[in-house]
Formats: structure tokens, C-alpha cells, sequence
């Protein structure tokens, strides 16, 4: 018997990311020495302060259901980290949790986004934006944050993209995949255009706490008043806790939306795993020490082998402020290594050199590849040296 597939899921791209990362995997376990610079996650395992509040949790009996938008103590953790890292006073009907802050944006453009309305969506971006706006009968309306400008946009960038559909933008600050950060006078300008504009902002922070140099995280809703009501902030534990397997993120924001969203996880995912919200009740109010001894370590990598990818024939890259990817316009190294366009060059890496990364093509930046230096030192060395030489073995010009 045959059906039609929904029209929804014919407009998706697969996850650029995922596959790689897969790919990677299945060439691992038959024996290949693979080394993965695909993962956005961190190489540490969750710490043992909240290992502990898990399994302390089980054993009391806490593995029910919870309500859906979450546990009230969460919620009040949330509140209590935002007011303390970011001075945004938030209440419990303004925070909804959700499985992970990839189902809290799903969610958000669910209940958001009408047919036919707009996102406006900077890229290079994370690759799950359009697609997740897509979804939900939204439009994708991608601008250019140029290298010169640090893969930044500007507020008259956006001012020019807003058409009467535009709904929201997506600011994404440290970013994936760039590492870049919009400094304080960048966000206040964009605060006045969408503020002129009548548009939502979705700022999603979820790497705030990998952050390196003289750089500071700035939360767009701290800027106004009315920055913070337009403002509806996704974060989360994956990144800043090594916790990515635990699905915990959340939005806090407009009471309207955040109201919807919980109905409609109510419907669709009932409550985030009960267990991996008591991890996270500990993560934010427990011991904070790991979360700065793995923000050391990766600026630390960052520093050690930055300089050695900048070194690699055709390689033109920016030094990212945070995060844990690098994003290397490697059109040169592409072209002159005889291959038609970056993503040719990319799955040559793989199967060649074998080292994964990602193609940029699926970031919004065709002459890119995103590489992330959450793995050991020992083992981004290894794969600066394969990549290195397989650029100089084949390079034509």
C-alpha cells in the first residue's frame, strides 16, 4: 500500500550534523580511525554532583509524571539563575521546560508561527532554524552576516529584511556555528529596530557560559523593558554541563506564549524526563566550579590549535569568541585540491583523511566547514596533521 507523506515533512532538509556524525560512526565501529570534529557536544562526562542528584531522585521515588512545562522547583532554579547571571526577574508562569532547548524551539514556532509568516534567520545558522520554522507553515528568511563583519548582521540588515509577515528574528549569540558574540551597542541597536519593527526576538543563549578572552555574554532582554517583553530566551544545560543526553532546556518569556507552548507539550510530549530534571535542579543550584574548569579547557584548545588551522594551506579562519566550533572558509583549499565545491571536499576528509566535520552548506555558509574542538588535544592534533596533509598531497596549483 502506498501513501502520501505529509507536504510538511517533503520540504525538510535531513540534519547535516546528525549525518556526518553517523557516517562517522558506522565507519568507526568497522574498524576505521575515525576522528570526529562533527559532535556539537561537550567531551566531559555530566558531573558527579549531579550524577548523584539523579540517582538520589530514583531511589526516593521521584519517577512520575511532573506537570507539563515542567517541575516548579526547576522553574524556580531557572528564575533564580537568570536574576543572578542575567538581573531578568522572570515568574513561574513565564518558564516552560522542555526536552532539550531543540524541542523548546519546535515548540515556540508551533505556536507562533502562522502560514506564511516570516523568520529572519542570519547565517551562517544553526541548521535546524529554517527547518523547524518550515514546520510549522513558516517562511525562513535568511541574511548574510559577512566575514568581515564576523558573520554578524546589522540592525539595518534587518530593518531591510522585515516585510508585514515578519514575525521574529533569531539572534543566536555565542553562535553556532560561527562562536561569535554581538557586543552590547550591536544588540541595542537591534533591540530599536524590532522594537520599531513590532517583532519578536528569539534569543537563543545556549552556549553563554563558553565564553573566552575579555568577551561577555549580553542578554538582548536586558537592554529594556521592552527588549525583555519581546525578548523570549531559550537556553538550557546540554552545553555549559556536558548534560546533551539529558534533553533539559527551557524558554523563559511572554506569558501568553509560554502558556500555549505548555499546552501544547501537553498534547504532544507530556513532561521532560523527571529524572533529568532533578539533574538539572542540581546543575543550577549546585557547585558551579566544573562549568568554568571545562570553559578553561576549551579556550585552552582553542588557543593551542588555532593558529595550527590557520597554518593549513587554504584555510582562511576567523577566531571565534565562544562556543566550541571553528568555521574555516576552505573554498581555496577545495578548489585547488581539485574538488567541485566544499561539500565534495568535506566528504573527502571523511573518507580519505578520516576526519569528520560538517559541511557549512548546511549552515548557510556553502564555502564553510564547521569544526569543533570538543574532542582531546591529542586528537585535534592528529586531525590538523591529516588534514594538513591531505591539502598538501593533492593540492593542483
Amino acid at each position: 500500500m502506498t501513501k502520501k507523506m505529509s507536504s510538511r515533512v517533503k520540504t525538510l532538509s535531513p540534519s547535516t550534523t546528525l549525518a556526518i556524525t553517523a557516517k562517522a560512526k558506522e565507519m568507526k565501529e568497522s574498524g576505521i580511525d575515525v576522528i570526529g570534529l562533527g559532535a556539537g557536544e561537550p567531551d566531559y562526562n555530566t558531573p558527579d554532583n549531579i550524577l548523584e542528584a539523579a540517582y538520589r531522585s530514583m531511589i526516593e521515588g521521584k519517577t512520575k509524571y511532573t506537570p507539563a512545562g515542567g517541575l516548579p522547583a526547576l522553574k524556580d532554579a531557572i528564575i533564580h539563575k537568570l536574576q543572578k547571571d542575567q538581573g531578568l526577574n522572570y515568574t513561574r508562569k513565564e518558564v516552560m521546560i522542555g526536552i532539550g532547548a531543540k524541542h523548546v524551539l519546535y515548540t515556540l514556532f508551533q505556536v507562533m508561527l502562522d502560514p506564511g509568516d516570516e523568520v529572519i534567520i542570519p547565517a551562517p545558522y544553526w541548521v535546524s532554524y529554517p527547518e523547524q520554522v518550515k514546520l510549522a507553515g513558516g517562511v525562513p528568511v535568511h541574511i548574510e552576516g559577512s566575514s568581515a563583519a564576523q558573520f554578524k548582521v546589522t540592525a539595518e540588515q534587518i530593518r531591510e529584511a522585515v516585510t508585514p509577515r515578519t514575525k521574529a528574528i533569531i539572534i543566536n549569540s555565542p553562535s553556532n556555528p560561527t562562536g561569535m558574540i554581538y557586543s552590547r551597542e550591536e544588540l541595542v541597536q537591534i533591540a530599536e529596530v524590532c522594537k520599531e519593527k513590532d517583532i519578536w526576538i528569539v534569543s537563543d543563549e545556549i552556549y553563554e557560559k563558553l565564553i573566552y578572552g575579555e568577551e561577555q555574554h549580553i542578554s538582548i532582554a536586558q537592554l529594556s523593558d521592552d527588549a525583555k517583553q519581546r525578548t523570549l530566551i531559550i537556553n538550557g544545560v546540554s552545553k555549559s554541563y556536558s548534560m546533551t543526553g539529558w534533553r533539559i532546556g527551557y524558554i523563559a518569556g511572554n506569558v501568553e506564549v509560554v502558556s500555549a507552548m505548555t499546552d501544547l507539550a501537553s498534547h504532544s510530549t507530556s513532561n521532560p524526563t523527571t529524572t533529568s530534571q532533578y539533574a538539572t535542579i542540581e546543575a543550577y543550584n549546585g557547585p558551579q566550579d566544573t562549568v568554568e574548569t571545562m570553559r578553561k579547557d576549551f579556550e585552552s584548545r582553542l588557543e593551542q590549535v588555532y593558529p595550527q588551522f590557520v597554518a593549513i594551506p587554504g584555510f582562511k579562519v576567523l577566531k571565534p569568541q565562544g562556543a566550541f566550533y571553528l568555521l574555516p572558509d576552505v573554498s581555496e583549499a577545495a578548489k585547488n585540491t581539485g574538488f567541485a565545491n566544499v561539500d565534495d571536499f568535506a566528504a573527502a576528509l571523511l573518507t580519505k583523511a578520516n576526519v569528520a566535520v560538517i559541511p557549512g552548506s548546511g549552515f548557510g555558509s556553502p564555502d564553510t566547514i564547521r569544526l569543533s574542538y570538543a574532542t582531546s588535544i591529542d586528537l585535534l592534533e592528529e586531525a590538523i596533521r591529516r588534514i594538513r596533509t591531505f591539502v598538501e598531497e593533492n593540492w593542483k596549483a
